[in-house]
């Protein structure tokens, strides 16, 4: 396959990926923008609601719109293949029908709304496969089968019902689901389930979403990276924290290109130079392209504030 031609087929995935996550929010949100996800229900029509938890919520999240992917990908003719393993890259691997060479990895990625700019998320790991791109450790394929590395993102706010109490969640009985027979507020009043109380409410829609105003974009992991580690204790790329910069593809390395992001995060925390006289392991950008000898190229790092 030709560079033209890998270009021609990352740039017809990456804007068919993008129409869809236009779709995305309609299909998980109400009128009002809440999440149209209220809860789990039991056999006995009791709603539990979801904690807002971003483990769980990530989860539930996924599911919700897995349909809509499935369905997504066979319109643009692609089929999918999840990862046999739960800690293995990426989430989903989207194949070409008509040409098996042309495969994308699509991470799905959650996020909420802080007061400057969203929580923290990663772009996957920078061990193993990232520098072994040869190989198949923790990876579907390996690394350099793909010709493009995306982020299927979304955002969210948090509502203030259990914001300070993550893990708090109530148990409802709907009268609009109980059956003509019965007899409304009967089988609710009063009613426990194990130590905890049962609130009756009118419909579905009474009860209060535990996130809301969802915010869906696409991007190619590089263009969104930080040069900074997502989380402290283990190998993953850090991301941009502007809202205004996943949604631009606008992170650090925007202006100097794939193969700069690529290098950098190869050998972060072992490239060593000396500075001030000591020995120091390269944990920034900045210093990885002094390293280099390419301090020219230090106005091409992109300095916006990563927070909104």
């Amino acid at each position: 396959m030709t560079a033209k031609e890998k270009e021609k087929y990352k740039a017809d995935f990456k804007k068919a990926l993008d129409n869809f996550t236009t779709k995305l929010e309609k299909y998980v949100s109400t009128a009002n923008g809440d999440w149209s996800v209220k809860g789990f229900i039991d056999v006995y029509k009791n709603i539990y609601t979801i904690s807002s938890d971003t483990k769980i919520v990530s989860k539930i999240l996924e599911i919700h719109i897995f349909p809509q992917i499935l369905q997504f990908a066979d319109e643009i003719g692609y089929k999918i293949i999840l990862t046999e393993h739960q800690n293995y890259y990426p989430d989903l691997t989207f194949i070409s029908k008509e040409n098996e060479e042309v495969k994308f990895a699509v991470d799905l990625k959650t996020t909420y709304r802080k007061k400057n700019g969203i929580s923290s998320f990663t772009l996957g790991s920078h061990g193993s496969y990232f520098k072994e791109r040869d190989k198949k450790k923790n990876i579907q394929f390996p690394y350099n089968q793909y010709l493009g590395h995306y982020c299927l993102g979304v955002i969210y706010t948090r509502t203030d019902i259990n914001a300070d109490h993550p893990t708090d969640t109530e148990i409802y009985q709907v009268q609009e689901l109980q059956e003509e027979y019965e007899i409304p507020n009967t089988r609710a009043a009063n009613r426990k389930v194990g130590e905890r109380e049962v609130t009756t409410v009118k419909n579905l829609k009474s009860i209060t979403s535990v996130i809301k105003d969802f915010d869906f974009f696409a991007a190619e992991k590089w263009k969104i990276a930080s040069d900074k580690q997502g989380s402290s204790n283990t190998a993953n790329i850090g991301s941009t924290l502007s809202i205004d910069d996943l949604r631009n593809e606008n992170g650090v390395f925007r202006q100097l290109g794939e193969e700069w992001f690529d290098e950098y995060w190869i050998n972060f925390g072992s490239a060593t130079m000396v500075k001030e006289g000591k020995a120091t392991k390269i944990t920034n950008l900045k210093d990885f392209l002094e390293f280099k000898g390419r301090t020219d190229l230090w106005d091409k790092i992109v300095t916006r504030n990563s927070k909104d």
